[in-house]
């Protein structure tokens, strides 16, 4: 009898310790639900932008159709932004003229910024370009490319632009990290070129192992969102897994800082890093389930989101961060691409 309760007592131990973990990560899904609940609400009250950012990923991470509507809404904006420059490259000088208009708009309220618009204005058209650039490449994720007229002329000019030489500059990967990862797989998926690992090595040249304990904040920074990129970028951003063996070196880098992402790393920051680990199928790394917990954490009860840095809580303002949270916390192992927006978007 007293063999049989103690192996009672072992097998209700290990149910318990079995069922725990399970408890936890319904909790954090709980959580990532909770402040999805707090964006919706207030969505109509964001800008279109905003708008879009959160229902392309909501819609990839679940695919409800619900989230149908306001993608549907960005790709007919899309489209006309799209046209207005596809017949504008056919006239001479309107790349350099948007160019010049593009880089004196830029904002310069933060020191990151004022040293992203000099290096922009420093490489001719190309802060025309890669605008065009990511508007191609959303018009591809959502199969709108071959409703576009003459885009053919737009991929053209892409192909002109000579972007080895800026995506593997190292004064341009210093303070543009996860736009030039970002970069190297648009111009690929679009069939323009590939340069993905010219600028892999570029960027593994420009941050070696023994560089990264010297890296003040802002440079560590942009070195984490540089390698999370090139796994978020392959992933076309939420739409599919990633190949693990390909971007091996990333999450090994990453393995290796997990302190560093702990504490020096913003939510931001910590979440794409979880993300690059889910991408990869390894949803069960253990430094996985410490962002979890660290975002969980961060909540702020009283208006139930993630709070900025310096305890921010404007929801315009912190859209990206608690979108990004979300999509850790909520994980669910199977992804949606597009939507497809060629069922109606652009029929003119």
């Amino acid at each position: 009898m007293r063999k049989l309760f103690s192996l009672m007592m072992l097998l209700l131990l290990t149910g318990c310790t079995v069922m725990a973990p399970q408890v936890e990560r319904d909790a954090q899904r709980d959580a990532g639900l909770a402040i999805q609940e707090v964006y919706e609400q207030a969505l109509p009250t964001l800008s279109e932008d905003k708008q879009r950012h959160f229902a392309q990923r909501l819609y990839r991470l679940t695919g409800e159709q619900r989230w149908r509507p306001l993608n549907r809404a960005y790709g007919e904006r899309l489209m006309v932004r799209l046209e207005e420059d596809i017949a504008g490259l056919a006239e001479p000088g309107y790349a350099a003229t948007r160019n010049r208009a593009i880089v004196a708009d830029y904002s310069q309220r933060t020191a990151k910024q004022r040293a992203r618009r000099a290096m922009l204005g420093e490489w001719g058209e190309i802060a025309f370009a890669r605008s065009l650039l990511f508007r191609l490449v959303q018009a591809e994720y959502h199969d709108l490319l071959p409703a576009i007229e003459d885009h053919q002329r737009a991929l053209d000019y892409q192909a002109e632009v000579d972007w080895a030489a800026f995506l593997t500059d190292p004064s341009v990967i210093e303070v543009y990290a996860a736009q030039v990862a970002n970069y190297a797989y648009f111009l690929h998926q679009l069939g323009v070129m590939d340069l993905r690992r010219e600028v892999e090595a570029a960027f593994r040249r420009h941050y070696p192992p023994e560089r990264v304990a010297e890296l003040d904040d802002a440079e560590y920074r942009n070195w984490l969102y540089g390698l999370t990129h090139f796994v978020i970028a392959d992933s076309r951003y939420y739409q599919r897994k990633v190949n693990p063996e390909v971007h091996a070196w990333v999450l090994e880098a990453l393995e290796r800082e997990a302190v560093g992402i702990m504490t020096r790393a913003t939510a931001d920051i910590q979440a794409e890093v979880a993300l690059a680990f889910q991408l990869a199928g390894r949803d069960d790394h253990p430094l996985v389930g410490r962002v979890r917990e660290a975002l969980v954490a961060a909540v702020d009860p009283a208006s139930g989101i993630i709070p900025s840095p310096s305890g921010e809580k404007g929801l315009a303002g912190g859209e990206h961060r608690n979108v990004l949270a979300i999509m850790v916390l909520r994980w669910p192992g199977h992804l949606y691409p597009g939507p497809d927006l060629s069922d109606g978007v652009g029929q003119r």
